[in-house]
């Protein structure tokens, strides 16, 4: 299995104004910068802990169902830590820059996708039968995969974004360093 990427934080350096939109009425750049980082942080270290406790949790199962119960687990905390960062994300509202709507729904919307493909293939692997544990193997495998391919597919796109205050902020404060 491999371990998601939390590759958020260098993303957010480069989050910004969408051209022509409006300064939004929320927190400065700094306060919002050090929210977001707030978040994710402990989102990063939750999803990294769950991954490291399965990868040790799963070879050591004696028996394909219980290496389906510590998956689960694993996905399920996943898509809960994935909400509550999502949700903090949401409170610290809309940065004080151009375009600040589209640079706090592009990052709670990536979260929101993270959250669901954690929670589908927490579904598909409770679908598994463990009768057989070759096609059980098989069928983890193909549900990693797909939660690899959904994970990377929900990475906020930011060719079209630039903010300089935001980048700046990102880059000073010591909840993102």
């Amino acid at each position: 299995m491999r371990r998601p990427r939390a590759g958020f934080l260098p993303l957010l350096v480069v989050v910004a104004a969408v051209t022509g939109g409006c300064v939004a009425d929320g927190p400065p750049p700094r306060v919002w910068a050090a929210s977001v980082c707030s978040a994710l942080n402990p989102w990063r270290e939750e999803i990294a802990t769950l991954t490291t406790r399965a990868q040790q949790q799963t070879p050591t199962s004696t028996t394909p169902q219980q290496a389906k119960e510590n998956l689960v687990r694993m996905l399920e905390g996943a898509r809960d830590a994935s909400e509550k960062a999502r949700g903090r994300i949401a409170d610290a509202g809309v940065p004080e820059v151009e375009g600040g709507d589209a640079i706090a729904d592009g990052v709670s919307g990536s979260l929101a996708q993270v959250r669901d493909a954690y929670g589908r293939a927490g579904e598909a692997l409770r679908a598994l039968s463990t009768d057989d544990a070759s096609a059980f193997y098989q069928g983890v495998s193909a549900v990693m995969t797909k939660l690899q391919q959904e994970y990377d597919d929900s990475a906020l796109d930011t060719s079209e974004l630039r903010s300089t205050e935001l980048q700046q902020a990102f880059g000073e404060v010591p909840e993102c360093l």
